[in-house]
């Protein structure tokens, strides 16, 4: 508080400071993102089943109730609710629940790994076509049209088909399919951030093209094409559990939802729940996956 003379009568008055007001730290772009997300019901669900499938087949051996290669051909084809075997048992009398748990592990390394990898190198094609123009774009954007001719179930086909079955076989057959599409949208957005202000006012200063795409581009293109690649690993899933029903992909007896899909497909007449538990389960994190990512892209729009 303050002293101050009053002009009328001399007398000293006392003045009050205004008060301080508190600074509020700026939560940024990416907090905005994250808090957005997080007020999305139907995306935390989403990311909460994604959470629970991972950590149930990262813990897998000390959840699971019996060994996933041992059976009993006595006991096969148990249905659900049996008393030893909660979710029944399989063709071979295989505990039901052990080998989904197990197979969750190669499902989502084959779902997620070609799409990692794809980002990465598509991410990179993307942006080198997009902002250096020219000869490059076109040799980089012409050759992408080719893999582009294809649909993708056919072109995944056809490359494991060509390595021969396996689970490395498959990853890079799945890799080779998504790269274009993630090149394509990397090399759309670099096209539009290449001609904005702020990128030609760095390139006027005088930083090299190098820097240029650090500073001023790669932050601005990895966010959408981050967003597009996570819908992706929905597809990726399908196609390599597809590549494992049509035996391309992972081989007996390793427990994976598609090759589980196509040994029990024989028993779906039988014990049609027990055969159809795979299929949900790649249907549950597919669609957990889809979920996610649309609630990602809307948390990243600006506008709102």
């Amino acid at each position: 508080m303050t002293i101050q003379t009053s002009l009328a009568s001399g007398d000293p008055v006392a003045a009050v400071a205004p008060p301080e007001i508190p600074a509020v730290a700026s939560r940024g772009y990416w907090g905005s993102v994250l808090r957005r997300l997080l007020r999305d019901p139907v995306a935390m669900a989403a990311a909460c089943v994604i959470l629970a499938i991972v950590l149930a087949a990262i813990f897998a051996p000390l959840i699971a109730p019996m060994d996933p290669f041992k059976g009993s051909m006595v006991r096969r084809l148990r249905h659900v609710g049996d008393a030893t075997y909660w979710l029944g048992s399989d063709e071979l009398g295989r505990d039901m629940l052990t080998r989904l748990l197990y197979a969750g592990r190669l499902s989502l390394f084959m779902g997620v790994l070609p799409v990692v990898i794809a980002f990465f190198v598509g991410s990179g094609l993307g942006i080198v076509a997009g902002y250096a123009g020219g000869w490059v774009n076109t040799v980089i954007m012409r050759v992408v049209d080719v893999f582009f001719a294809f649909p993708s179930v056919l072109l995944a086909i056809a490359l494991s088909g060509a390595l021969g079955a396996g689970i490395l076989n498959s990853i890079v057959s799945l890799t080779v399919v998504f790269v274009p599409q993630i090149t394509r949208v990397a090399e759309s957005v670099t096209v539009q951030i290449r001609n904005r202000d702020y990128v030609e006012a760095a390139r006027v200063s005088g930083a090299n093209p190098f820097t240029v795409v650090r500073v001023q581009v790669l932050g601005n293109v990895l966010g959408p094409v981050f967003v597009y690649a996570t819908s992706l690993i929905s597809v990726s899933m399908i196609l390599a559990s597809g590549l494992s029903f049509l035996g391309l992909g992972v081989k007996p007896p390793e427990p994976e939802w598609g090759l589980m899909l196509n040994t029990l497909r024989t028993a779906i007449y039988v014990n049609p729940v027990v055969a159809a538990l795979p299929g949900v389960m790649i249907f549950l994190t597919s669609i957990s996956f889809n979920l996610l990512s649309d609630g990602l892209r809307s948390a990243m729009e600006v506008r709102q």
